[in-house]
């Protein structure tokens, strides 16, 4: 079953980053970093990651957007703040259908969710430094056996699973 490591808003936070990316990152196929590190494109405690360049992030060499296949998934990672977030997921969700993606993640309002609309998942990991909806610094990961079940599980930065925050649902069917 593949796994995909999701993260976001980690502003300047480096053991924290490295401690999450050393736990996960052997049974992750990919790791994504929806921005606001503001670190440097080529710092260390960013590889691996594929990253979305945030608000906080000012490298010319980071990209606004990132399209990532893993198997049969494509996701569409951003940081959010290009698209709107904060008021409404339609044009993060006409860029995803742009980019041929069934999921989107996006950071920006620090607020960890996960939510499927028709036929896109919507997936915020909240932030691992400073959450707002919660008092918990979260991250997230997606796992699926299929397109027909696909979960998102939200843990603590220190790894424990939040029980929770916890969504399945399938990605096959259309509304």
């Amino acid at each position: 079953m593949p796994k995909v490591l999701i993260i976001s808003d980690s502003h300047g936070l480096t053991a924290e980053l490295d401690s999450i990316k050393k736990r996960h990152e052997k049974e992750t196929a990919a790791m994504i970093h929806c921005g606001d590190s503001e670190l440097e494109s080529d710092d260390n405690h960013l590889e691996g990651f594929y990253y979305a360049k945030g608000n906080c992030d000012f490298d010319p060499e980071m990209k606004d957007e990132q399209v990532v296949r893993v198997g049969e998934l494509t996701i569409f990672a951003t940081h959010g703040h290009l698209f709107q977030i904060k008021s409404t997921l339609m044009p993060l969700s006409y860029r995803a259908e742009e980019a041929g993606a069934q999921v989107a993640c996006f950071g920006h309002s620090h607020m960890a969710a996960a939510e499927k609309v028709k036929d896109k998942l919507f997936i915020n990991p909240g932030s691992c430094h400073l959450p707002r909806d919660r008092k918990e610094p979260t991250y997230a990961i997606l796992e699926w056996e299929s397109l027909a079940h696909v979960e998102v599980q939200f843990y603590h930065v220190t790894g424990e699973p939040i029980p929770e925050l916890k969504m399945e649902t399938s990605l096959t069917a259309k509304f």
